[in-house]
């Protein structure tokens, strides 16, 4: 009964450790990101109090409600209970090296790191990247159209392998039934296409796994622009939602910019579509396009 004791105890003083960390992290997270309680409450779904409980290292949350936490600080969960401090230990400042280098030293530092081990191949297949709103869909269509190969939405695809429209896929799914088509979607385009310019939805970077296969399979473009014309071109779209009944709407969207920012930078390229015109981007686009010989 002694060591059955002894063993409770450090077990508990383990979870205690634990859940001290986590509620560090994510405080740590929120404020560098500039996220109210409030704000990461509606972006999450999990209410203030238990937010207050979890930063105070008394909240016993589930792994549920951590991973969505984690996704509405764009974490990964991991960084919140893993044992090495993503701000002070060198793994995570390696990793970001890692993400922004070309991909010529990524592909040495792999052989270094994994002798013998192939890099995946990325064919003549693009991939346009960011939140709504920057242009993705206007300039992939464009740019498809002027070098002649097909042009997809990763979204119509998901739709497709549902047999159903996104909304209802999230209804019936949930996100996690939205992110396993949307690996599948991934799969199924590279799969069939070696030429292809795709414009994916501003979230697939949430997603680790996913990430890594887009970056993978498909050349990457962070299509970017300021909050403000996110805002605008989305409500240009005829969508008001953005801002209906929410005074705190654009501080969100600037939040979401700033925590996605490090995932997006993980793109080999970025084009900044800020007081551009449709034709001056697209233009970029296709010199952005030939000078890094994504088409070969």
């Amino acid at each position: 009964m002694t060591g059955l004791a002894n063993t409770d105890h450090v077990n508990d003083g383990a979870v205690d450790r634990l859940l001290k960390r986590v509620g560090e992290r994510v405080r740590k997270a929120r404020e560098n990101q500039g996220i109210s309680r409030r704000s990461l409450s509606e972006l999450s779904g999990v209410s203030q109090r238990y937010l207050a409980q979890l930063e105070a290292g008394e909240g016993n949350i589930s792994i549920g409600l951590l991973k969505r936490i984690a996704l509405a600080l764009d974490l990964r969960i991991e960084w919140l209970v893993g044992e090495d401090d993503p701000w002070t230990s060198q793994i995570p400042r390696v990793a970001d090296l890692f993400r922004s280098a070309d991909r010529s030293v990524q592909d040495s530092v792999l052989r270094a790191l994994a002798p013998g081990r192939t890099t995946p191949t990325q064919g003549h297949r693009i991939c346009l990247i960011g939140l709504r709103g920057a242009g993705k869909s206007t300039l992939g269509r464009l740019a498809a159209r002027s070098l002649d190969i097909p042009f997809l939405e990763l979204n119509d695809e998901i739709e497709r392998l549902g047999g159903m429209p996104v909304g209802e896929i999230m209804e019936l799914y949930g996100q996690d039934g939205y992110r396993r088509l949307e690996v599948d979607a991934l799969d199924r385009v590279a799969d069939s296409h070696d030429r292809v310019i795709l414009a994916a939805a501003g979230g697939v970077v949430a997603e680790p796994e996913t990430l890594d296969k887009l970056l993978a399979k498909f050349h990457t473009i962070w299509i970017r622009t300021s909050a403000q014309e996110h805002m605008d071109r989305v409500r240009a779209q005829g969508d008001e939602r953005p801002m209906a009944g929410n005074p705190e709407a654009m501080a969100q969207l600037k939040s979401l910019l700033t925590g996605r920012a490090a995932l997006y930078q993980r793109a080999q390229a970025h084009l900044d579509t800020s007081g551009v015109s449709a034709d001056a981007s697209l233009q970029q686009l296709l010199d952005l396009i030939g000078q890094r010989s994504f088409l070969g």
